[in-house]
């Protein structure tokens, strides 16, 4: 349950169009997150993690944030899968500070997106 799979991923463009163009937003700092959710016969997540290169101009620390953000959702997902009853979700999370955060920030951060994503579920 704690790995993070290609299925967990969001990749296609067409998801991706979806998701920005229908989907819900928020923000809860440093994240701004857009979620869609859809009825479906099996219930499923799929995320995609953004770090912009307008605040991040080195790949280093761009891959290093992502990293970060791939990790904490990893060990923190069963907040989500314990309310998605019929639902497949699909979640983009987008990070939007110019100061590279620590793991706690991070960590904090990501579980105030999922708990008020799961709250609207």
């Amino acid at each position: 349950m704690n790995s993070l799979t290609k299925s967990e991923r969001l990749h296609s463009y067409g998801a991706i169009r979806r998701l920005f163009n229908e989907g819900r937003s928020g923000f809860v700092y440093p994240f701004r997150f857009v979620y869609y959710t859809e009825q479906s016969t099996s219930p499923e997540v799929a995320l995609l993690f953004s770090t912009p290169k307008k605040f991040h101009k080195r790949a280093n620390k761009r891959n290093t944030l992502r990293r970060r953000m791939r990790e904490v959702y990893r060990l923190n997902k069963s907040l989500i899968y314990n309310t998605l009853g019929d639902n497949r979700i699909e979640i983009a999370l987008v990070y939007s500070s110019k100061t590279i955060h620590d793991y706690q920030t991070i960590e904090h951060a990501i579980k105030k997106v999922l708990e008020q994503i799961s709250a609207e579920l």
